[in-house]
């Protein structure tokens, strides 16, 4: 019975989202969050990413009858502690999401490769075809950008809400970041990678 979250590459019913789309919807809520943040500030920002976030998954199933695993857990994430930020009527909580997040998936791929399981490599098989040492190489660098992400964006919420007198300000500072800072660094460190996947792809005649 194929799974939620994954399909054969040979599933009649799995179908590819186009590049564009699958950006748009990747890259939709945090628009959302940016937006509603300069008209209604942090809370009203948190609701309209909660609610963003689940019309991108939504529209994700609609079109491709799947879930791909890791917006998934960002998602579950961001309704926890969206939830908790608007219950408690304390941004701690949102701010605190992305360390979650990238933490999570850092310590997930390392200790993934501490037990001899490069990770990315069953996430991302069907479009990358590595030797074994390129994705143990490529998990392990994700998995310390990952922890790398985290403890930036600790520093610079937590920095931000010490060192501006202004707390609406703080939060600002921090919004732009996360909207701004996170997404450009990590297409940066992205294309950073292409030249060991190169290195490492394996030509289609040594595939099975």
């Amino acid at each position: 019975m194929p799974s939620l979250f994954e399909r054969a590459p040979n599933d009649p019913k799995h179908k590819d989202l186009n590049p564009i789309l699958k950006l748009v919807l990747e890259l939709g809520p945090l628009g959302v969050f940016f937006f509603a943040n300069t008209r209604g500030g942090i809370y009203a920002a948190t609701g309209a990413f909660m609610v963003a976030t689940l019309l991108a998954l939504g529209v994700s199933y609609a079109l491709t009858r799947r879930l791909p695993i890791m917006p998934v857990v960002t998602g579950i994430i961001v309704l926890v502690f969206g939830s908790l930020t608007l219950w408690l009527h304390d941004d701690t909580f949102i701010k605190m999401k992305p360390t979650i997040v990238n933490a999570l998936f850092g310590v997930i791929l390392l200790g993934g490769l501490a037990f001899g399981r490069s990770l990315l490599g069953y996430v991302f098989d069907s479009v990358f075809h590595l030797t074994d040492e390129g994705w143990r190489t490529l998990t392990f660098r994700w998995g310390l950008f990952f922890l790398a992400l985290a403890i930036l964006n600790e520093v610079i919420w937590r920095g931000a809400q010490a060192y501006l007198a202004d707390p609406v300000a703080a939060t600002d500072l921090w919004v732009k970041f996360k909207v701004f800072g996170i997404m450009p660094l990590t297409f940066l460190f992205t294309l950073s990678q292409l030249p060991l996947i190169t290195r490492t792809t394996v030509p289609d005649e040594k595939r099975d």
